[in-house]
């Protein structure tokens, strides 16, 4: 099953619920101020979308109120920070088992739905 990891007042969150929707798939959703992920799922999607940095959102009003703007943190710092404030990541994340995408990234969201439809 698809899931999508992110906030609902997130705006491109909320566009990759309408997008699977849309296509009749369906997904579970996981709203990252309630539940982040654990440890695996971290590192599984950090594998999935190329390291820990694609998975952190510096630019995030979280990083600025946690005064994060200027640390330059390393993979190990940033899995760290990630586990234990779930808000600091870059959303949606959009997750098919072992693959997965960050942020808007509709090509892939449609790889996903096409295999999902597959299966059904």
């Amino acid at each position: 099953m698809i899931q999508i990891f992110g906030t609902a007042k997130c705006k491109t969150t909320r566009a990759a619920q309408r997008f699977f929707a849309d296509r009749g798939v369906k997904v579970q959703f996981i709203e990252l101020r309630e539940k982040g992920l654990s440890k695996g799922e971290l590192a599984s999607v950090a594998r999935a979308v190329g390291g820990m940095r694609a998975l952190y959102d510096a630019g995030s009003a979280r990083v600025k109120e946690r005064g994060l703007q200027h640390l330059g943190p390393d993979e190990a710092r940033l899995a760290e920070l990630l586990a234990e404030d779930p808000l600091l990541l870059r959303t949606p994340i959009v997750r098919d088992g072992p693959r997965a995408a960050v942020g808007a990234a509709e090509a892939v969201w449609k790889t996903f739905a096409d295999a999902a439809k597959g299966k059904a």
